[in-house]
């Protein structure tokens, strides 16, 4: 029991304390009250047409800063989606460029071909050439040749035998040892 009459001792001496303090200090009851109500309308005013003012402005800035990032988020977004879309196309290209590529190999191996196979015709070409022009000329030397050593025959045949050879004996001699040369 002792605890509650403990309890409202203390109360009734802060009870005093605090009156004694209020006297020493000077509480006015009637300027207290007025000052209040000052206080009460003065932090109304300031709340109408200060605070909310600022408040307003935050929150304003909150969704400026909302929208920020959600555009941020969307920028990033389509900014994903256009690498993805520009590596795409860089891979199309490179692709379409090696397709390119080995087309032109493709073309200039034919034409490589092609350019051989000519070569090769005009080569042939220049060899028949030579070999027809080799065999007239190796016509033409026999044929010389032939009239030169029926010249010789001819000639040795009337230095040997002591008589000069009528055209006719000449023109025989030579067409027998043509005939003899030709087998």
């Amino acid at each position: 029991m002792q605890a509650p009459v403990l309890f409202a001792s203390i109360g009734s001496d802060l009870s005093d304390i605090a009156t004694g303090t209020a006297e020493k200090f000077g509480l006015d009851w009637p300027h207290f009250i007025a000052q209040c109500i000052s206080f009460g309308i003065v932090a109304f005013v300031l709340y109408k047409f200060a605070y909310q003012p600022i408040l307003n402005v935050l929150e304003e800035r909150r969704q400026r800063i909302a929208e920020s990032l959600a555009n941020a988020e969307r920028v990033k977004t389509e900014l994903e989606r256009t690498q993805a879309a520009r590596k795409n196309i860089l891979d199309q290209a490179n692709d379409l460029s090696n397709q390119m590529i080995e087309e032109a190999r493709t073309a200039a191996a034919k034409l490589r071909e092609q350019e051989i196979q000519r070569a090769i015709a005009a080569a042939e070409q220049i060899i028949a050439k030579t070999r027809e022009a080799a065999a007239q000329d190796h016509a033409r030397m026999l044929a010389e040749l032939k009239r030169e050593v029926g010249r010789l025959v001819v000639q040795t045949t009337a230095t040997v035998t002591g008589k000069i050879l009528t055209p006719d004996d000449q023109k025989r001699l030579a067409e027998e040892t043509a005939n003899q040369l030709a087998k």
